[in-house]
This record gives structure tokens, sequence and C-alpha cells, in this order.
């Protein structure tokens, strides 16, 4: 299949997988995540239909920004955001989707008062409680829900995880019902900012499908639209 194909198909997936739960398939957005794509294939991608790109490292984005490599398309952090990092992202992006603890959140927060413009960010929940991920945890979320919301330089839209990996398909159900649970809960507390928060990012290629039947509003698509990443260069 064609790139354009693999796009085509993952939306048809979506759609399908919306319809079954009962949801507009208007209501979800495919995210690429092209993470070790080169600049031409980003192109190829957003031509093939691609409104969303997610990029995990600053680096790679950096550059594929210096190409224009996404123009026609929106571009979202979707990947572990060190705070020294913050700066080169900040009003760089559309949305950063990683924004999974209160020390993130105030370099961000301090960044976009230096550029005088409002980011847009989602709430990274550790959903899993693995230690080997970041985010917060779901008790611990309210509190930092709040802070974002009191940020002047800051758009508090949504909620993102990554859940563990399962062995059984159907496994991540359970952790993306209750992201969904929490996503309405936080809608419900922070009211004043509801029409703001209309974001859910869960899903990836092996379970997108799951996420888009338990609610989610952005699913986060790679391998099943590029095929599997090359190892990472030792260096």
């Amino acid at each position: 299949m064609t790139l354009e194909e693999k796009i085509a198909q993952v939306k048809e997936n979506i759609a399908r997988a919306a319809r079954e739960a009962g949801r507009d398939p208007a209501e979800i957005t495919l995210v690429a995540a092209t993470k070790v794509q080169t600049s031409d294939t980003i192109r190829q991608a957003i031509a093939g239909g691609v409104t969303i790109c997610g990029e995990n490292r600053v680096q790679e984005m950096t550059a594929h920004l210096d190409d224009d490599a996404y123009a026609g398309a929106a571009l979202h952090f979707i990947g572990h955001l060190q705070t020294n990092k913050v700066r080169q992202v900040v009003g760089r992006v559309d949305l950063i989707e990683s924004v999974g603890s209160e020390h993130l959140l105030d370099a961000i927060e301090a960044q976009a008062a230096k550029l005088d413009l409002v980011q847009d960010i989602l709430l990274e929940v550790n959903i899993g409680g693995e230690e080997s991920k970041s985010g917060v945890t779901p008790e611990e979320l309210p509190a930092l829900a709040e802070k974002a919301a009191s940020c002047p330089h800051v758009r508090l839209r949504g909620l993102m995880a990554i859940p563990p990996v399962q062995a059984q398909p159907g496994g991540n159900r359970p952790f993306f019902a209750k992201m969904y649970q929490l996503y309405v809960d936080i809608r419900t507390k922070l009211a004043h900012n509801e029409a703001d928060i209309n974001c859910l990012s869960m899903g990836m290629s092996g379970d997108y499908e799951d996420a888009v039947r338990e609610g989610a509003t952005l699913v986060r698509v790679g391998t099943a639209l590029f095929g599997p990443r090359p190892p990472m260069k030792q260096g």
C-alpha cells in the first residue's frame, strides 16, 4: 500500500470504530507520529490527507521546521519534553500534548509569557502507574489542571495518555475508559474553561480503534502509516 492508501485506511478504521460507538467520525482526528521520518515523507503524508503531525524529538522537529516540512498541517509535540528544551518548542507548535509535571508547566508558562503568547497544552496522565513513563497520577491531575487553567499564557485543551503495552487485543480499553472519565471530570470541575477543553489524546498504532471506542478525540499513529521505525543510531 502507498502512504496515501495507508492514511485512508487508518481514517476509515477510525470512522468505523466511531460509528460502532455511536460517535460522529468527525469528532476524531488522526495525528501522524512522524518520529524519524524525512521531510519528504512528512510532505507526502500531508499531501495524502494528514492534517496534524506529531513530533517526539525537539532536534528532529526543529530540522523539519527549518525545511518547512509541516506546511499545510498543524504541529503537535507529543514526546517527553525536557524543561531545557521548552524555549525551542513554545510558540512553534500548535499543541504540546505531553505536559506531565508542575515544573514543566511553569517553564512553559514562563516562556510563553516572554513571547507574549498563549500556548495550548494537554496534561499527560500516567494512567498505568508505570515508573518508566512521565505524567501525573490520576490523583494529582485535578490540582495540576486547576493550576494550568489559572496560567495566563497557557490554555488547557485536555488530556493525553500512553497506557501500558498489552499482550492481548482490547487490553487497554479499561485504561482508555478511565482516561475518558478523568477527561469528563476535569471538564466538569473547570466548567468555566469547558469550551477550551475538548481534546483527549490516546491510542496508537496497535490500539487506536479501541481508543476511539472509549472516547479519544486525537489518536497518534506512526507505525501503521510509515511502517516499523528503523533502529536508533548509536553515537
